[in-house]
């Protein structure tokens, strides 16, 4: 009879130990996936240019599926938002145990894709930043892949307990309002602008200070081969012992420290001099034009005239541009657009705006505020602000 009642006892420790385990796995990894899927689904932009990124390469990679992939990348920005919402939603699935049979299959999948990208990033070095945590956080693609394979632990945990997890009666509701809010999140962003901005280019931050180089001193580990035992080692200083230490190189620890945050920003006037410097001297209002697909039903003329007015409160209007050339000249014309325009990287212009066109106040080289082709502002607005705002 003992030994019957220890068996039982150890069997309910055991059962009360996995129920921990997977209820904490469930949780963990359901923060985990909101906190994703909320700083990626504020600008489902930027998700969609990584996305785009990956399609192209495999479409490069395997040139006999180029024109599936080509496909995709042509609606990345479609997908980027789906994917966005679904890791979100997922997430408050996974914590309000929301039919956990169904949740834990699609989580598994996610990740499962996830894991594939970090991977095939990290091996073939052809994407150095996943966009795991959008632009809030910049992970390297080990560590991405790492990151996900800890993650795959413990939604394995929570796969092979789903049919165990206990129903929540706040499920429901909270996966519904979760799908409301963060569709209506996600679109607002692709019409408007990003509700959060964690680009170099947000609002408040000076472009040509983050364009400096950190007064950061380089930290070194050298490698040194050991004359008296034939063999290399590492040393974070440097050993002057030339009768026992041979110098053979050195790698910075803290590269990524050392870069200026702004490294690409570059603009020039349409006859190819440099205006960089120009931009960060006064009130300047970029009007940013990154390509020409949708803008050729989009009505110039308020633009036109919000640009004439500037002008005369001494706030110069830019139109900076990506277009090639011969493409923003036919444009020019056919919008009877009278700026001049300045040209710049793409790669820029897309980090700068997200939106095509997009507006752009600056005072000094400090990002006043941004706007959306479709929140087009008046000059008593931009004047206003430019009084109201601190430097």
């Amino acid at each position: 009879m003992p030994y019957k009642v220890k068996i039982r006892t150890d069997t309910t420790n055991s059962a009360v130990e996995m129920k921990f385990i997977a209820n904490f796995s469930r949780i963990l990894v359901g923060l985990e996936f909101i906190f994703s899927g909320f700083v990626k689904v504020i600008d489902p932009y930027g998700t969609g240019l990584k996305l785009q990124e990956y399609f192209e390469v495999f479409a490069g990679d395997l040139p006999m599926l180029a024109p599936f992939f080509n496909g995709l990348a042509h609606n990345a920005l479609a997908m980027s938002l789906l994917f966005c919402c679904l890791e979100l939603v997922l997430g408050v699935a996974l914590v309000f145990s929301f039919r956990m049979k169904s949740t834990s299959w699609m989580v598994l999948g996610l990740m499962v894709f996830f894991t594939f990208l970090t991977f095939y990033s990290a091996y073939f070095n052809k994407v150095t930043d996943c966009g795991c945590f959008g632009d809030f956080l910049k992970l390297k693609p080990w560590d991405s892949f790492i990151k996900d394979v800890v993650s795959m632990v413990f939604i394995l945990i929570i796969f092979l307990y789903r049919q165990r997890f206990r129903k929540s009666e706040l499920g429901t509701p909270m996966v519904l309002i979760s799908i409301i809010l963060s569709i209506g999140i996600g679109v607002y962003a692709i019409r408007y602008l990003p509700i959060l901005d964690f680009l170099p280019y947000a609002a408040g931050k000076s472009i040509p200070k983050q364009m400096e180089r950190p007064n950061i001193k380089p930290d070194l580990q050298y490698v040194f081969l050991d004359k008296k035992e034939n063999s290399e080692i590492e040393s974070k200083e440097y050993l002057s012992d030339t009768n026992r230490y041979k110098y053979i190189s050195s790698v910075v620890l803290n590269e990524e420290l050392l870069k200026a945050k702004i490294t690409d920003y570059s603009i020039a006037d349409s006859a190819g001099n440099d205006f960089t410097q120009q931009t960060f001297e006064g009130k300047i209002f970029f009007i940013v034009l990154k390509k020409k697909e949708g803008l050729q039903n989009l009505d110039f003329e308020p633009i036109n005239k919000l640009a004439n007015k500037l002008a005369k409160r001494k706030i110069k209007p830019m139109i900076i541009t990506s277009i090639p050339t011969e493409e923003y000249l036919t444009l020019q014309k056919e919008k009877n657009i009278t700026l001049d325009y300045y040209t710049c990287d793409e790669k820029v212009l897309k980090t700068m705006a997200r939106n095509n066109p997009c507006f752009v106040l600056l005072n000094d080289g400090v990002v006043v505020k941004k706007w959306s082709y479709n929140e087009i502002p008046t000059a008593n607005q931009i004047n206003e602000l430019i009084i109201s705002t601190k430097f």
